[in-house]
């Protein structure tokens, strides 16, 4: 399978020049709204205040009919637009712009709960776009799943059990949801507008003027000549690009493409290889200080900054790209595989001097978040500054075709990521307007018969379900709604619980038989798609574990004192060294291991990552016996 045909090049469509055109005048004047709002320039419109639903309906009317540009009906269409495509862009712009100009009736006539007849008409239309974007950018499972509870609040008194409820009527249901503020306008389309656009920006900015370049040169300068360098280079480089990209799949193929061919040269099986880059790039996504779009809706639903979402997930971060560093490493040295000639390395200075801005953007960010605390404006201020440094080189710097492409590109991101969102805003509508929302929690406790092993674990398997036929985001979402409410309730830490089900969400993305990411990096390695996921799942066996460690030791994401977050630093990093050597079969110092070995230095990785201190002695003990005997040996061997 060529480059190419993977999904994440395939799925869009390459725009003749007039629908082109279209798609960057909306795209732009998308970004010029986002900008004015968020920096408080000018909210007001013919002297009336702009009220903040009617910038959301402005955001989705230059934004959502993307969607039926870039992403065909059908593969049919792949090569030019359907002039019926370009109608429903155009009506959906035309429908969500109405309810821009309306935002001051909506809000003070009461339009939610009677909608005037031209407003009853577009919501319905708006409704569907909704729908059909999602099921464009997502697929069907998103868009049967939407539209089912979307329309739910109908039949609310004829459903059964949980899903009992009153019902309601057609013209209150349109209201609600497509002109009340928690419909399609609702928390997930509000972080679109006020977070994502902006991060969104900043990370387009940087893939677009080199920054993958600059991270894989300056990993392969500093890694590239150590053992197993190129396996090395490809976990350090994924995990910086997947951080400003925000895509797994997008991610395999841009470091992929290098970082694959590079291994396989240095000795590693093609599955391997693969399986390496499908494992650094699925953990790319959780990596501060840019994660993937559910990291800004969480820090929405629990009402706290996105700088604390992004330091909760350093802990957990470090200890996947750890332990899959020490298995990368472990191969290397049981095998005897080199890393590369300094000679046919880039030159650290070199690439740091060719490069410093990309690292001075991304601490620019980091200060305005973190002190500054401006997070909706930190990075606009971020992209400004890298596309004006940019301009010092002439290979990085933007000419007027590629600052079209990065408009463009900033444009269809953005668009894909609102026709979900807003899909997702009517299933917690319904949710919400029956009630449901508020007495579910409740009864999936009884369900569980308030066990809360038990309902950890329901999470963990609903996550990986949902995870094989949604977008991470989507998943996390429907569950933030439905599961993490009766979480939390159990006495678990509210952001522990959060991070579980992103992380649990994830998992689809390595594992088989969905294993996208998996298939993605076969094809680039000319490997066996489903040897190649096994593998990954073998490789990032942290993943699957860690989550749980956290959701019942919220000191692994900085909830707790300092003394309960020291203590789970230095047991947790033990841990998984002690696992993934296990795993892998070769410790550090100690050198091979035997079945009985790798069967000990496992055991006593997941007791010391267990939060207690039994547990930990115990694994401190095994794992101090296990050194100790395997030296005691070794040197006894040499006598």
């Amino acid at each position: 399978m060529n480059i190419p045909t993977t999904p994440e090049i395939s799925r869009y469509r390459v725009l003749p020049p007039f629908p082109r055109f279209f798609s960057i005048t909306l795209s732009c004047l998308g970004i010029l709204t986002a900008v004015v709002y968020l920096f408080h320039i000018g909210v007001s419109l013919w002297g009336e205040f702009v009220v903040g639903t009617a910038y959301l309906h402005l955001i989705l009317a230059f934004f959502l009919p993307l969607v039926f540009l870039y992403f065909p009906a059908s593969s049919r269409f792949q090569e030019r637009v359907p002039w019926y495509d370009f109608a429903l862009a155009f009506l959906c712009f035309v429908c969500a712009f109405y309810f821009f100009l309306h935002g001051q009736e909506i809000l003070f006539q009461g339009w939610e709960v009677a909608p005037p007849p031209t407003a009853f008409v577009l919501g319905i239309l708006l409704w569907g776009f909704v729908l059909e974007a999602a099921r464009r950018a997502v697929g069907w499972v998103l868009f049967c799943l939407v539209f089912l509870f979307s329309i739910y609040p109908l039949f609310g008194e004829h459903m059964p059990g949980l899903l009992f409820a009153k019902s309601f009527g057609f013209s209150r249901l349109v209201g609600y949801h497509v002109m009340g503020p928690e419909g399609i306008i609702g928390l997930p389309t509000r972080v679109l507008g006020t977070l994502f656009v902006g991060f969104m920006f900043f990370g387009v900015a940087l893939t677009t003027t080199g920054a993958a370049k600059f991270f894989l040169d300056l990993a392969l300068s500093i890694l590239g000549w150590v053992r197993g360098g190129t396996a090395k280079v490809a976990v350090v480089s994924s995990a910086m690009v997947g951080s400003i990209s925000g895509s797994v799949i997008t991610n395999v193929i841009t470091t992929g493409s290098f970082t694959i061919p590079a291994m396989k040269r240095a000795g590693y099986p093609s599955y391997y290889a693969a399986a390496i880059e499908t494992c650094a790039s699925t953990g790319g996504v959780l990596m501060p200080p840019i994660m993937g779009a559910a990291a800004f809706v969480m820090a929405s639903i629990l009402n706290i900054s996105y700088a604390e979402v992004v330091l909760a997930a350093i802990i957990p971060s470090l200890l996947y790209y750890l332990g899959l560093f020490i298995q990368v490493d472990s191969y290397a040295a049981k095998t005897g595989l080199k890393g590369l000639p300094r000679k046919d390395l880039p030159s650290l200075w070199r690439t740091i001097k060719n490069g410093w801005f990309y690292i001075f953007a991304l601490a620019l960010l980091v200060y305005i978040l973190f002190v500054l605390r401006r997070e909706a404006q930190a990075p606009f201020y971020a992209t400004l500054a890298i596309l004006f440094l940019t301009m010092i080189k002439k290979e990085t710097r933007l000419d007027f075709r590629g600052f079209i492409n990065f408009v463009e590109k900033v444009g269809r991101t953005i668009g894909e990521i609102a026709g979900i969102l807003a899909a997702i805003g009517l299933l917690i509508a319904s949710l919400l307007l029956t009630g449901v929302a508020q007495t579910l929690s409740s009864d999936i406790i009884a369900l569980a018969g308030g066990n809360i092993i038990l309902l950890v674990g329901m999470g963990a398997i609903a996550s990986f379900i949902l995870g094989m036929g949604l977008t991470i985001t989507a998943c996390y979402l429907l569950l933030a709604v439905l599961l993490a409410p009766a979480l939390v309730q159990s006495g678990l830490n509210p952001l522990a619980v959060h991070l579980f089900l992103m992380y649990c969400g994830m998992l689809s993305f390595i594992t088989p038989p969905v294993a996208i990411a998996a298939y993605a990096a076969a094809s680039l390695a000319g490997a066996n798609s489903m040897k190649t996921a096994f593998q990954a799942v073998r490789m990032g066996v942290i993943l699957f574990i860690i989550p749980f460690f956290f959701v019942f030791q919220p000191a692994f994401v900085l909830q707790g004192t300092l003394v309960e977050i020291l203590k789970v630093l230095s047991t947790g990093f033990l841990g998984v060294i002690l696992i993934a050597s296990g795993i892998e079969g070769y410790l550090m110092v100690v050198g091979r291991l035997g079945a009985m070995k790798r069967a000990v230095s496992i055991l006593s990785g997941v007791l010391l990552l267990t939060p207690d201190l039994i547990t930990d002695l115990v694994g401190a003990t095994l794992a101090a016996i296990l050194v100790g005997i395997s030296l005691l040996r070794a040197r006894n061997s040499r006598l």
